[in-house]
């Protein structure tokens, strides 16, 4: 097991499965698989036929309803089984927050392994940094592996890379990106590719220079909440590091964007950022069906927040907008707690998986 010294305590990058091996796939947030089981098993399918994982399941991994507890006993107790070498959520949710307190912290940290997940999984991929290890913000068993269609090529590729490698691997803005994805209900749908549109690619701000240090971050509304819950460390266990944002498929407004990153720069964390890489937002859901303008109209007020912000409390940080890295397709897995390099005069991106 190699390790990171950021700028707080080393952190644990956990060894990596290799085809044939058993990975635990686990519901700690929403219970989809039980609504949605056509697409939740074209995952599973690829999860064996593309990466030559065994997916192993629990209790309440298609339970819809399951209590907080219990599914807090089945993540324990996938960290807890030697023969599960990584650990993959099947989707996110709203209530991740209330399983974390009923996690056995010393079993957990006495095994670490590989967990991908994002969205609500912020909240586990917090907790895992918290206790010293390096887990994964992105992958979604129904979301990425149940891709309509077949996998993207994108996201196949980072996601083998960070399942089963250790290497630094360079991120890439993507042609053309989704946010309109197809309707689950509908199990005709999983046939078809979904709509895409050209992508304007990356958007960089800040001064010209080399930034080096571990990820903290993920879905800003997750961070409102633990912040607000009292779940985020002292200011200075964070400096040094490269903050990541994304935002949910509840399209939060400008607004509320700005609101959450000024209270965090009121509190003081915001400074202690020297790059920040904001994923692309989601601009478009069944609920709000915006146009094209709306969602460009979106987008650029979500951008204009976050900049009003930083040039208010850290003026001087790297700031990288468009990544895919959030709820749109394909998503990059970025190394929670692991390096990221932002190279702002070669405008380049590298994780170290």
């Amino acid at each position: 097991m190699s390790e990171v010294i950021g700028s707080t305590e080393p952190r644990r990058y956990p060894a990596k499965p290799k085809p044939g091996d058993r990975v635990a796939v686990l519901s700690p947030s929403a219970g989809l698989p039980a609504v949605f089981p056509h697409v939740y098993e074209l995952g599973l399918r690829r999860l064996r036929d593309h990466f030559g994982l065994i997916p192993v399941e629990y209790p309440t991994t298609r339970a819809a309803g399951a209590q907080p507890a219990e599914r807090a006993r089945d993540l324990t107790a996938a960290f807890a089984d030697p023969s599960i070498k990584a650990v993959l959520a099947t989707v996110g949710g709203d209530d991740l927050i209330t399983v974390v307190p009923h996690l056995d912290r010393e079993v957990i940290a006495a095994n670490p392994k590989p967990y991908f997940g994002y969205s609500d999984n912020t909240n586990v991929l917090s907790y895992l940094f918290e206790l010293g290890m390096v887990s994964y913000h992105g992958g979604s068993v129904l979301v990425h592996l149940g891709r309509p269609g077949s996998l993207h090529p994108a996201t196949a590729a980072s996601l083998r890379a960070a399942l089963f490698t250790d290497d630094w691997y360079e991120l890439a803005p993507a042609k053309r990106y989704s946010d309109e994805p197809s309707d689950w209900r509908d199990p005709s749908t999983l046939a078809s590719e979904p709509v895409t549109f050209p992508s304007d690619g990356w958007r960089w701000h800040g001064p010209q220079t080399l930034v080096e240090g571990p990820v903290w971050g993920g879905n800003l509304e997750i961070l409102a909440w633990l912040l607000q819950a009292g779940r985020v460390g002292p200011n200075e266990a964070y400096a040094g590091h490269v903050l990541l944002l994304e935002t949910s498929e509840e399209l939060p407004s400008d607004v509320e964007v700005f609101r959450i990153l000024r209270n965090m720069g009121e509190r003081g964390l915001l400074a202690g950022f020297p790059a920040v890489l904001v994923g692309r937002p989601k601009a478009w859901d069944f609920d709000q069906p915006n146009t094209a303008e709306q969602k460009r109209a979106h987008t650029e007020a979500q951008r204009a927040a976050v900049l009003r912000v930083l040039a208010e409390y850290n003026p001087d940080a790297v700031a990288v907008f468009g990544l895919d890295v959030g709820h749109t397709d394909p998503q990059l897995i970025v190394p929670y707690g692991g390096l990221a390099r932002v190279d702002s005069t070669a405008r380049r991106i590298t994780v170290r998986y």
